[in-house]
């Protein structure tokens, strides 16, 4: 099939600058001020629509197999189309775990089938992410994008140590999501001002920072190169930026809501609950500073849904994490790039090029790359409903929220995987 994507506007030098798109046979063929439409065409009016590279989200969770009514394979990567991501690393909290060939196949089977965008799997760190016995990274290199026991942070030294190591011999990234367990204390939000004045338990900053710093020593011993999960502690992007400074290979991310909120923005509510928690405006401060100057790489959404029983519970009692995977954008986009704190270019730099770079997926906006692709038009407006989510969990703390910039499709491969307007192929 052949597009004409006409009267858009593309990203140049982060300037918006006029252009039309020519797609043929998946590919990005043509870029230019102007294409003339041929017989075999169709073209498809992009007037007030920007044209940006598919975003990349190396930080979600897909629930399948195992955790099927809380979202599918399916309901996920239309999700992530929906919020005009074309590729996606689901995390491996799952049954059963990707800790081996046989227990990953099931994973790869269901995105074989059911995936609209390009899925990319982790395998975990450890057997059943139990930190006790490594698991079979050697057998599961090839078709997992790197290792992670998100959800869990590996306690032992010696683990972490030797998962480091054979990270590296096979080339392979490893994704550490840092919580030292001895410093919980049975806390479920930020140990700060909300938790003081609401009696509730907290969890310090210091779960998190203490086990970057204790893998930061065990980067320079292993030389493994390493990508710290959803940093939301200023002490953490401090000592990830030391490390940089040091020459050490180390990447880091955030998500939405610790950028976006602060611990004083809590509701008794379920939708404001996930693991690391919202925390201050220092720390808030912290992360956009890190963004700004390079420290924290890029932003994922670490979309994590839960059925509405699960996370009906109040702040103690419901499960931890929120969807984001369609709300991503257009908050970032108001939040961060309506108001000046960063341009529209930074965005674009943190959702989709840095992940690409660093995790070596993803399609660039050129001539002869695969047209993998989303528009946005970012001056319409429209308040987030989740009931017109299509991820099946519908807890977002940014519910209500007025936003500009509303995404109006998205390519994989110059195929239209959603539309606002459903576009037939």
């Amino acid at each position: 099939m052949k597009y004409i994507l006409s009267n858009a506007q593309i990203l140049k030098q982060d300037t918006l600058a006029a252009a039309d798109l020519l797609i043929d046979q998946g590919t990005l063929v043509c870029i230019s001020n102007r294409i003339p439409q041929t017989e075999d065409s169709i073209v498809i009016d992009c007037s007030g629509y920007v044209i940006f590279p598919g975003l990349i989200d190396v930080h979600v969770h897909l629930r399948e197999p195992g955790f099927f009514y809380k979202e599918s394979i399916a309901t996920g990567t239309m999700a992530a189309a929906h919020g005009g991501y074309t590729a996606v690393c689901p995390m491996p909290n799952l049954n059963p775990t990707p800790d081996c060939p046989a227990n990953l196949a099931p994973q790869l089977e269901a995105i074989q089938k059911d995936a609209v965008i390009h899925v990319y799997p982790y395998g975990t760190i450890t057997v059943g992410q139990q930190g006790a016995q490594l698991a079979d990274m050697e057998g599961m290199a090839k078709d997992v994008i790197a290792f992670s026991d998100d959800g869990r942070g590996v306690q032992s030294d010696d683990m972490m140590r030797e998962a480091m190591l054979r990270a590296k011999a096979l080339g392979k990234l490893i994704v550490a999501h840092c919580e030292d367990n001895s410093l919980l204390r049975g806390g479920y939000i930020h140990d700060g001002e909300y938790a003081r004045l609401h009696g509730h338990k907290g969890i310090c900053s210091e779960s998190e920072w203490k086990q970057i710093e204790r893998d930061i020593r065990l980067i320079r011993e292993t030389g493994c190169a390493y990508h710290v999960c959803h940093v939301s502690a200023k002490e953490s992007v401090e000592l990830i930026r030391q490390a940089k400074a040091e020459g050490l290979d180390i990447t880091c991310e955030t998500a939405p809501h610790y950028l976006l909120l602060t611990d004083m923005d809590l509701q008794e509510d379920g939708r404001f609950k996930m693991n690391p928690p919202i925390r201050s405006e220092e720390d808030r401060q912290a992360l956009i500073r890190g963004l700004l100057d390079g420290t924290v790489d890029m932003i994922a959404t670490d979309h994590a849904p839960h059925s509405a029983e699960e996370k009906s519970k109040g702040l103690a009692g419901s499960m931890m994490g929120v969807v984001g995977l369609e709300t991503a954008f257009a908050k970032l986009y108001t939040g961060l790039v309506r108001t000046g704190i960063m341009s529209l270019g930074k965005l674009i730099e943190v959702m989709h090029t840095n992940p690409s770079k660093r995790f070596g997926i993803g399609s660039s906006l050129e001539e002869g790359c695969p047209a993998d692709l989303t528009a946005f038009a970012l001056d319409e407006t429209y308040k987030i409903d989740p009931a017109n989510f299509l991820s099946k969990g519908r807890s977002t703390p940014f519910a209500g929220d007025t936003v500009f910039g509303n995404c109006k499709f998205t390519m994989i491969n110059g195929r239209f995987v959603w539309s606002e307007n459903m576009i037939e192929n």
